[in-house]
């Protein structure tokens, strides 16, 4: 399955529809972006998967989540600067045979990631 992400606003405890992400190859300090995409009603990419197995490198990534844009727009009243702005997520593709599943859970004061499945 390749590369996938999904997002749950924790403050709401709904998916994050409409958060704008953007995915980046990262490398020697360098980003190349790879594509943007606002996230759908699921809090997922409307087109699936990021990367499928066959188009998935080995190598570093980043995910950027525009975080307060988000909270903004769903009325939240956020102090400037915002506690959290933009999310950024840097993470390692070592096996591109597996399913990586980069999830975030976030609200306007803190967020938490893992592996998914």
């Amino acid at each position: 399955m390749g590369l996938s992400t999904h997002v749950l606003d924790t403050m709401h405890g709904t998916p994050a529809a409409g958060m704008q992400v953007t995915l980046y190859e990262t490398r020697g300090g360098g980003a190349t972006l790879v594509k943007r995409f606002r996230l759908n009603a699921d809090g997922r990419n409307p087109d699936g998967p990021l990367y499928d197995n066959a188009s998935l490198r080995a190598g570093t990534y980043r995910l950027s989540f525009e975080v307060a844009d988000y909270f903004r727009g769903r009325g939240v009243q956020l102090p400037e600067p915002p506690f959290l702005d933009v999310v950024h997520l840097d993470f390692g593709i070592a096996h591109t045979d597996q399913h990586y599943h980069v999830p975030l859970l976030v609200s306007p004061w803190s967020h938490s990631t893992y592996r998914g499945s």
